[in-house]
């Protein structure tokens, strides 16, 4: 059984609007700290055979400059990879990056940042968070199943069992919460965000 309680709180979350080199963009972080030392989590997130025990099977050329291609999902390309701190894509698209950065916080614990940032017009306002934070709240919570251990036998059937739903019912309103915070999104924009995240995470009536 999943903690759900204390796997959603495990995650901090932030949205902001900032300027970038090519005009406006929208950035959404998560962080939290696993129990296992950088080594290790660097491993299960660079690492074929371990990637898809808790995310989903990865193909290409997995270095530098290569293009990756994760099954039934979204491809891109390594921009950047500096074991065991830093690995830098472009996830979908030349334009959406995905930062991971990975610090050694000792006593076999390490804390994990995502920043996921995308054009303003991509994102529409800040409540595009909605579109991508609950994707990568499961994904966070599967590497903690992973290294703790507990991962499902098949994690791409595991992510349509009710507890998962309800995982994903509970984050999508702590990313609503975090967009009203920020200040980044109207209260329609939102609205229509949240629906969007539901059909997309919670679909039927497992909502």
């Amino acid at each position: 059984m999943i903690d759900i309680v204390n796997q959603l709180n495990a995650i901090h979350r932030q949205v902001s609007r900032h300027e970038g080199a090519d005009g406006d963009e929208v950035t959404v972080v998560l962080r939290r700290q696993y129990d296992a030392a950088i080594g290790d989590v660097w491993s299960a997130l660079t690492e074929p055979d371990r990637i898809k025990r808790w995310f989903l099977p990865v193909s290409g050329d997995l270095q530098a400059g290569g293009k990756f291609q994760l099954e039934g999902n979204a491809g891109g390309e390594i921009l950047g990879c500096e074991p065991p701190t830093l690995l830098r894509l472009a996830f979908g698209g030349p334009t959406s990056i995905v930062e991971v950065a990975l610090a050694d916080d000792g006593g076999e614990k390490t804390t994990l940042q995502m920043t996921h940032t995308v054009p303003l017009a991509m994102a529409g306002s800040g409540a595009g968070a909605l579109y991508v934070g609950p994707g990568w709240d499961g994904a966070l919570l599967g590497l903690a199943l992973y290294l703790a251990g507990e991962a499902p036998e098949d994690p791409v059937k595991a992510a349509n069992e009710p507890e998962v739903i309800e995982f994903s019912g509970h984050s999508i309103e702590a990313w609503k919460a975090a967009v009203e915070g920020s200040g980044t999104a109207t209260a329609d924009e939102i609205a229509a965000a949240v629906q969007m995240a539901k059909a997309q995470f919670t679909p039927d009536e497992r909502q």
